[in-house]
Parts: C-alpha cells; structure tokens; sequence
C-alpha cells in the first residue's frame, strides 16, 4: 500500500468495445482509493461511471533488476460531489493540456502487488544463454 504513493503516474486499463484499453494518468491515494481527473471526451470518462477497472503502477531499476507493481481492481465511480471534487482537484496534477473536468475514484477494492528483489548478485558478464535453450 505505501508503494502506491511513491509514483506519480500509473496506467488505468479499462474494456473499449469487448477488448482491453490502457491509458497513463497521474492520480493520487485518497480516502481508500486511487483518484484520477480525466477529460469528458475520453474513453475512460466513458468506462469510468461503474465500469470495473484496474490500476497499474511500478518503479523498475533495469541496472539492479529489482522493481515492484500494485494492481488495484474494483468498481469505478464519477465523483459529482463538490467538496470531494476539490479534494481530488488539489492532489492530482493531470500531466495532459486541457480540462479535466471528470473526476474518478477506483475503490482499493482487490490490491496485488509484487516486488522483485536480488537475493545474490550475479555479474551480466557471467550470465550464458545456451543456444539450445533459448
């Protein structure tokens, strides 16, 4: 949970017409979810009112191969709530131009993560990769 926080952006990915979509959105924890602010006119303002919907968010260190993700899943909801808007409004800074007058809040319904640590370190000069094995 306290690695959610520690990025500023995630992908949300959504369902567009039977087939999986994916977007990156800058968002913020609050109050037991992930919040974001979309445009009106975006696919995932279209999927947001009570579609399911799952987040993604990582940090990865190619060099030292280690990383983590968290995947929330859960039942979206367009915030109308003035006071909840302006909440949202002050903790998340969309990186995109134009309005983003859609606020939306994906309860940490089901939260999976992982974490990929080194447990010995081996050198990238000694790592073989046998032709036959591929």
């Amino acid at each position: 949970m306290n690695l959610l926080g520690s990025v500023p952006v995630g992908r949300v990915v959504f369902t567009l017409g039977a087939l999986p979509a994916v977007v990156p959105v800058t968002f913020a924890v609050q109050d037991h979810a992930i919040v974001i602010r979309t445009s009106a006119d975006t696919r995932l303002a279209a999927a947001a009112d009570g579609g399911v919907l799952a987040f993604e968010t990582d940090d990865v260190d190619p060099v030292t191969r280690t990383g983590w993700s968290v995947v929330v899943t859960g039942v979206a909801e367009v915030v109308t709530d003035h006071a909840r808007q302006a909440a949202i409004r002050s903790a998340v800074e969309p990186f995109a131009p134009g309005s983003h007058e859609v606020y939306v809040r994906l309860p940490l319904t089901i939260v999976t993560g992982r974490r990929v640590e080194v447990t010995r370190a081996v050198p990238l000069s000694a790592v073989t990769i046998d032709a036959d094995e591929g």
